[in-house]
């Protein structure tokens, strides 16, 4: 039988869903008091988001977003990238704050009628618009004109990696007498550690983008947090994490790993034709020994721990938090998981990157590095 396309979408969706829903599990209480506070109406306690406490078991919670009882209802500015795994991250967070009745407004960096708002989850952008969304388009750089000197009381930047290009929204929002600002960053900045895995608080790389922003608004604004995901899954993501294993049309794994694949490799390897996927009963080709480990968390749960923090700013002010899954997986794991989401036996092929000359950072959707908890 053959699958196409369309079934692997299907068969991904399944699994994204199914990871937020049945992997991270309901607790029955939650160790932040970030997490835990002024929220009487929690609709769900899960262990799929990241807890402020440095420890290494703290459980945390997703909840719909309920309007702040002491603020009342909120204006806030999403600055969203155009592009990567993030840009998903400010669509969900923007759905989380009109469901619970903020005023949202979005500012995609570019333009609206370029190519890549052709593309999930700009192409999704009436679902917030028909909710009551304003979007704008722009440079943030020139945030106040795109926003027409409109007035908000949070900002979050979703788009700079380094203090280039979030300082100007940074240095507008404190002249505008923004109340809160939200920065969302990366777990990649941990340096490598021999006591996985990373921790808030653990040590970070100096030199990363990330790092500078993180300094620069602690020092600019009283009630600010950050917030360092690692890997998203999610409907309308537009990068390739869980979908690479199921139809894994945007890679380009060498030759000499597709031995075993029957296929024409070169001519196939050039114009980057579907190779391998479980929904394509092929074998998926891992990296190394498959035994690394990662973190994966559905953008859903990050959208409410964002949102958590514009209904309780206090309890958020001046922290770190890594948004993510406090169980780890292996890259052998995620293939079963996938294939197990699918209905379906895969076959894992090992293969030494270095040996077969081939990058696995591009062949593979997944570094190879210590996950944050």
């Amino acid at each position: 039988m053959a699958f196409s396309s369309t079934a692997a979408a299907t068969a991904a969706a399944a699994f994204a869903s199914g990871h937020r829903s049945a992997a991270c599990r309901p607790s029955s209480k939650s160790s932040s008091s970030f997490l835990g506070a002024s929220f009487p109406r929690v609709s769900a306690v899960r262990r799929c988001a990241a807890s402020g406490a440095p420890a290494r078991r703290a459980v945390a919670v997703t909840v719909r977003a309920q309007a702040a009882s002491a603020g009342g209802k909120k204006s806030v500015l999403i600055v969203n990238t155009n592009g990567g795994g993030h840009a998903v991250i400010g669509f969900y967070f923007a759905k989380e704050l009109l469901a619970a009745g903020h005023a949202v407004t979005v500012l995609t960096v570019g333009e609206e009628g370029s190519d890549k708002m052709k593309k999930t989850p700009f192409s999704r952008f009436s679902e917030l618009t028909s909710a009551g969304a304003k979007t704008v388009w722009g440079d943030p750089a020139d945030v106040g004109a795109v926003v027409s000197g409109a007035s908000f009381d949070v900002v979050l930047d979703n788009n700079g990696k380094d203090l280039d290009a979030v300082k100007p929204v940074a240095d507008w929002a404190k002249a505008a007498g923004v109340g809160q600002f939200l920065f969302v960053s990366s777990a990649g900045i941990y340096t490598t550690s021999d006591e996985p895995p990373h921790v808030e608080g653990d040590a970070v790389k100096e030199s990363a983008g990330h790092v500078g922003v993180e300094k620069y608004i602690a020092g600019e604004f009283t009630n600010w947090a950050s917030f360092r995901p690692q890997y998203m899954i999610g409907s309308g993501n537009n990068k390739d994490c869980e979908e690479w294993f199921f139809d894994s049309k945007n890679t380009n794994p060498p030759a000499k790993i597709l031995a075993n694949f029957q296929i024409p490799t070169r001519t196939n390897l050039r114009k980057k034709r579907n190779l391998a996927g479980i929904v394509r009963k092929r074998p998926v080709p891992i990296p190394g020994s498959g035994m690394q480990i990662t973190n994966i968390a559905h953008v859903r749960d990050l959208a409410s721990m964002l949102a958590l923090a514009v209904e309780s700013p206090g309890a958020a002010a001046g922290k770190i938090f890594n948004s993510v899954c406090d169980r780890a997986v292996t890259f052998n794991g995620l293939v079963k998981m996938c294939a197990a989401a699918a209905g379906i036996d895969a076959e894992i092929v090992h293969y030494d990157p270095a040996a077969v000359g081939v990058d696995a950072k591009k062949a593979f959707p997944f570094r190879n590095m210590v996950p944050p908890h």
